[in-house]
């Protein structure tokens, strides 16, 4: 758990403490990482889950303000679909993203009419946001078996070895897909005929096997992955049409979604033979009252959903709080400084000028240890925004070249910040990043719930109590590819018979008998400071 503090050394003077072109001195560690875990990760604490008190893991633990949104009364649940002419398809893919578009383009190569719903647009989402890179275990002194064992043991032992085993097995064959499909990876020998790719290392691994395009690796694939969707005329997209309930048949099987199609104030309903869910994570929720480095659409939907009709979920009481959201200034506050930036050399350093953790540490040991350095008074601060710093001047000392050559999204956050990386440290702090739970799937994508296929972040069991980085780009395209074909194989071009809500009527029903009616409705589409109501923009809406 986070521990307030009343002191914190002011900006300038601990500014006066970096020594440059002297490495700052490591202060001895007093903690074992288990136990730097226990008392400062925001995941622990007597306030940090609550158990469930419906559903399918009632009695499980969960974060509580996620529990109030899993457990939300449906948002919907008094519309008349019978006024609705209904949309037919193979595959309905729900979520515009990386796992979304991989699904999509999977399902098209198995044969399938597809539709793809965008709460945003396609492409909008946490995937163009990834800069530092994908895991792939492609290199002479690396193994699928070195890949699943720092995955596990990254995630505490708590990922699903079934699900990290099919993860890193289908790593090299994502990345012969992504470069077969225009996705540019930086080059170890420059553009030369037999060019090696590049592989650095990330915090938690054993090897360099982290791929990349500079430092915006999803912004580069997340071109060629929209580009192929467009181009496919097998394809209908339709952005800015959140899903606002799936639709069930009568025994129970995912039968498609109801979307709210925002530009002509009218909702959709979409019968498909099966449904992949890619809504990706909750970031936006604000978990612990933490600046996040999500996207603005990253609002839990699908765990609703996905929960309102059955669906077993997992972990849901565990996020990833990547170390270094840049704390200053306070309008840019949670803003990604990639992993990159400290694989590449740069160092951590508080406001005595001293190291506090090994920068390659995991990413939650290294979260608790900037927590711990700001509790116990040994943080900078400045503008009322408190941190420590990323000493990028001694890194560009050294390495001059790199905000040119890898490091442009940092030369670009730096110059929105108005610092100068090269002349003065970046101040950061913990930004909420990374839902470690979610529903809980096989190997293919599916869900508990007969035609209902899920992957990327809505997803849980692949990254246990904590994600290495490069592991989230390689799940969305993994999972998201067996997720598409899968689906497709089931839909089998057979749509099903009679569909409706029965699921959400048993819901209430569950929630009335539980006394939780009275609860907040969800899914809540977008965070509460977009000042987006549906019910209200649904009045006097065309439901025909």
């Amino acid at each position: 758990m986070t521990h307030a503090t009343t002191f914190a050394i002011p900006y300038a003077d601990a500014l006066a403490r970096l020594s440059p072109g002297a490495d700052p001195v490591m202060r001895p560690e007093a903690l074992s990482r288990e136990q730097l875990l226990e008392v400062y990760h925001p995941d622990h604490g007597a306030d940090a889950r609550v158990p469930l008190r419906v559903g399918a893991n009632r009695g499980e633990p969960c974060h509580p303000a996620l529990a109030r949104i899993i457990e939300g009364n449906a948002l919907i649940g008094d519309v008349d679909l019978v006024a609705v002419d209904p949309i037919a398809t193979d595959v309905l893919v729900i979520g515009g993203g990386g796992a979304g578009t991989a699904a999509t383009l999977a399902a098209r190569a198995a044969g399938a009419e597809v539709i793809l719903a965008a709460k945003l647009r396609i492409g909008d989402s946490n995937t163009v946001m990834a800069e530092g890179g994908i895991q792939a275990a492609i290199g002479e002194d690396d193994s699928l078996r070195r890949h699943f064992d720092d995955t596990m043991k990254g995630g505490h032992g708590a990922g699903f070895p079934q699900l990290v085993a099919q993860l890193v097995s289908d790593a090299p064959d994502v990345i012969r897909w992504l470069i077969g499909l225009g996705v540019n990876f930086d080059l170890a020998d420059g553009p030369a005929p037999g060019a090696r790719l590049m592989r650095k290392r990330a915090g938690g691994t054993t090897a360099a096997r982290i791929l990349s395009h500079r430092d915006f690796t999803g912004l580069e694939m997340m071109r060629v992955l929209r580009e192929a969707v467009e181009l496919d005329r097998g394809v209908t997209v339709l952005n800015r049409s959140p899903v606002v309930e799936l639709l069930s048949d009568e025994r129970g099987r995912c039968a498609g979604a109801v979307l709210y199609d925002l530009e002509h104030r009218a909702f959709r309903v979409v019968r498909a033979g099966a449904v992949v869910l890619a809504t990706g994570g909750a970031g936006r929720l604000h978990l612990t009252g933490f600046a996040t480095s999500n996207h603005y659409g990253a609002t839990a939907d699908g765990l609703a959903l996905a929960y309102r009709m059955g669906a077993r979920l997992r972990d849901v009481d565990s996020f990833q709080y990547h170390p270094t959201g840049i704390a200053w200034p306070p309008h840019l506050a949670g803003g990604l400084i990639s992993e990159a930036v400290r694989s590449v050399g740069a160092k951590l350093v508080n406001g005595l000028g001293e190291r506090f953790i090994d920068e390659l540490a995991p990413r939650d040991v290294v979260t608790a240890a900037i927590l711990r350095e700001c509790a116990e008074g040994r943080g900078v601060s400045r503008d009322g925004g408190l941190g420590v710093f990323l000493d990028t001047p001694a890194l560009l000392a050294e390495k001059p070249d790199l905000l040119t050559t890898q490091l442009i999204s940092l030369a670009h956050l730096a110059h929105r910040a108005g610092v100068d990386p090269a002349r003065e440290p970046l101040m950061i702090y913990p930004t909420l990043h990374y839902q470690n739970g979610g529903v809980a799937i096989d190997r293919d994508g599916a869900s508990s719930v007969p035609g209902l296929y899920c992957a990327g972040e809505v997803t849980g069991g692949i990254h246990g109590r904590n994600r290495l980085m490069g592991n989230a780009l390689l799940d969305i395209f993994v999972f998201g590819r067996r997720a598409g074909t899968a689906a497709a194989d089931h839909a089998g071009g057979v749509l099903p018979g009679r569909f409706g809500l029965e699921h959400v009527q048993r819901w209430q029903r569950e929630l009335s008998h539980a006394g939780m009616i009275d609860g907040p409705r969800s899914p809540i589409l977008y965070p509460a400071y977009g000042h987006f109501d549906l019910r209200g923009h649904m009045a006097g809406a065309n439901q025909g």
